[in-house]
């Protein structure tokens, strides 16, 4: 290719590249929560076209000051799961592709740690790091963790689909970390139990699972942590929330406003959905 004709195509490269990026910068949503209109008590789908897309999406949750969202999308042509986010620059959201998805993750209140089922990854001043094992009380090829969460003091709570799907927590007492242990039938009961999250606070966790009493597939379930310290009876988050369908994998957003969880019905496979968590408050037992 001779120079001047050489030199026009990069100059019409560089243009389209600008212009691409322009356009790129003109169509990223802005405002909190990707400039969504937010839900009442009647959950809505998130962010449709965006991050609830014809794949199949899932997991979501925002970094601590609300400047990150995460969630992890399925491809429906190529089957692979992928680990997405969108970063606010500017006031403005970005999409990002961080890589394949490994487990469900969840970031940690401190915003420095991504959990990953039995994994996790640190924050650094380039990035996310490299994949690393949280040790050998979780690294158990005899337990079968999708979904591990903490709490701001600590305190995990997981799933293991490997020994009757039970969920189990580990707290931090005296500054050491104690081996999970199974909750009792409060949570643990019915056909199955799966992908827990628990407050920043300790003072509940939700989580899906199936019994007969629900209203569908799988359903939302919450326990509140009791004065002495113990879980208190599941309570099903009830109609408005959950369907026929199923509901799964819950969060709430780190101010504490939404509830964001999946649902899958009938067609509609794989939208994230969100709720006013009023939703919790209504159904806290009242202290005595």
């Amino acid at each position: 290719m001779k120079p001047i004709m050489l030199l026009m195509v990069l100059v019409s490269a560089s243009l389209m590249s600008t212009e691409n990026q322009a356009k790129s910068t003109l169509d990223a949503p802005t405002g909190p929560y990707l400039g969504q209109k937010k839900p009442g008590s009647v959950p809505q789908v998130f962010a449709p076209g965006l991050v609830s897309t014809i794949h199949r999406d899932y997991n979501a949750f925002f970094s601590p000051d609300m400047t990150e969202f995460y969630f992890t999308r399925r491809n429906n042509d190529t089957g692979k799961w992928t680990l997405m986010s969108y970063i606010q620059r500017n006031n403005q959201w970005h999409e990002q592709v961080i890589g394949p998805r490994v487990g469900r993750p969840f970031l940690a209140p401190d915003g420095k740690t991504m959990h990953l089922g039995k994994y996790y990854m640190e924050r650094t001043a380039c990035g996310w790091g490299s994949l690393q094992v949280l040790g050998p009380m979780f690294d158990r090829d005899d337990w079968g963790i999708m979904r591990l969460t903490s709490s701001g003091k600590g305190t995990y709570i997981l799933d293991d689909y490997k020994n009757g799907d039970v969920i189990r927590i580990s707290e931090v007492l005296n500054g050491q970390r104690q081996a999970p242990v199974a909750l009792g039938p409060e949570v643990n009961t019915g056909k199955y139990n799966a992908h827990p999250f628990i407050a920043p606070d300790d003072s509940y966790i939700i989580w899906d699972g199936q019994r007969e009493e629900g209203y569908g597939d799988s359903d939302l379930y919450i326990s509140f942590r009791q004065t002495d310290g113990s879980w208190g009876e599941a309570i099903n988050l009830g109609p408005q929330v959950n369907t026929s369908g199923r509901e799964a994998s819950a969060t709430v957003t780190p101010d504490g406003k939404y509830l964001f969880f999946n649902r899958d019905t009938g067609l509609a496979e794989g939208d994230i959905y969100w709720v006013d968590a009023q939703v919790i408050e209504s159904l806290r037992p009242e202290k005595r």
